[in-house]
């Protein structure tokens, strides 16, 4: 079923695809500005390669399927797809895992299926989990955020990323110094106190992550401007925060050296912002009325605290929104509201 055979005649947002998808991309820039200052140039540098990548890719499928390339291309939709991905990514990445990425989220997760609009799992995330699964040592080597480890180097400016990136290009490859996230960190303690934690391991800040405190900020800042523009309602996002938080608050303990964390570690650590206003806002793989939004982002808050506290993975906000892709079907059929025009739900 469309978007329009759901929301019509009452739907309110104007504009085409390409239009929301630039807004999607502008609402990134201040997460992405903030990554720059505190983890370098390494981000902008995947960007712009996975973008490339994206455009290239997108435009070979259109020509194959013999469809106009650019018409397909300012749709922007490859774009965010691959900005997305980027983002998840370490800051100095292999120039090969976008390569391995942007192919499995374009070429696989997206036109596999038929295409934008078809796709029944979120491409960027795909594309993460293949890498994260496939090549775990490149996917775990994060660039410490500046200032949280003393005498640490200053962070990689344009041409010192972009060296460290396509370590091909230069003969002696730049090495940034690299620390587990502090998800990870967290996860594996099992003999400090929460406080004690907090004071003595630098990967930790104010509220959450040194650093990814500011990220999560920033990306919610981000969100806030999409739900102005109404790009797409507060439903999903907040329904995952509000679950992610429960869950978080009642496991809870206080802060014992067993300590599954507070909520406010939970919705500033990681890529939780991002998720929340980035990924399951994702008007394809996701529940579709407003009612099943409610289910989906909720579906997604509880398995990212399940997989973050008892799983392998502790960032986790892939693997629950990908799970949460397969069930999203399911919401659809008990959540659908009734059709315009006709008394009864069984109607339709």
């Amino acid at each position: 079923m469309s978007l329009h055979q759901v929301t019509s005649p009452h739907l309110t947002r104007a504009g085409d695809t390409g239009s929301v998808m630039r807004h999607v991309l502008l609402a990134t820039l201040p997460g992405i500005a903030t990554l720059t200052y505190l983890f370098g140039w390494g981000t902008v540098i995947n960007i712009l390669w996975a973008c490339l990548l994206a455009a290239a890719m997108e435009a070979g499928v259109m020509h194959l399927r013999g469809r106009p390339a650019m018409f397909y291309l300012k749709d922007c939709s490859a774009m965010v797809t691959a900005v997305l991905l980027a983002i998840a990514l370490p800051p100095y990445a292999p120039w090969w895992l976008l390569v391995v990425g942007v192919g499995f989220s374009i070429l696989v997760a997206k036109h596999l299926y038929g295409g934008m609009g078809y796709n029944p799992f979120n491409p960027a995330m795909v594309g993460y989990v293949v890498l994260l699964i496939s090549f775990p040592v490149e996917m775990t080597q994060w660039a410490a955020p500046i200032g949280s480890v003393a005498d640490q180097p200053d962070t990689l400016g344009p041409l010192s990323a972009l060296l460290a990136n396509f370590s091909f290009l230069s003969s002696e490859p730049v090495d940034a110094f690299t620390m587990a996230t502090p998800l990870e960190v967290f996860k594996q303690n099992n003999a400090l106190m929460t406080e004690e934690l907090w004071a003595n391991v630098p990967q930790f800040g104010w509220l959450g992550g040194y650093g990814w405190e500011w990220v999560n900020m920033a990306f919610l800042l981000g969100g806030v401007y999409l739900l102005r523009k109404r790009i797409f309602t507060w439903h999903a996002p907040l329904a995952m925060l509000a679950s992610l938080g429960v869950m978080a608050l009642l496991f809870y303990d206080g802060g014992s050296s067993q300590s599954l964390g507070s909520p406010f570690f939970h919705w500033f650590s990681g890529a939780t912002m991002l998720g929340a206003f980035f990924i399951v806002t994702d008007p394809v793989s996701s529940a579709v009325s407003n009612k099943g939004r409610l289910y989906y982002g909720a579906g997604v808050g509880v398995l990212v605290f399940l997989i973050r506290s008892f799983g392998n993975y502790p960032d986790a906000i892939a693997f629950a929104v990908l799970l949460m892709n397969f069930a999203a079907p399911l919401i659809d059929h008990y959540t659908l509201p009734r059709t315009y025009g006709h008394a009864r739900e069984s109607e339709r």
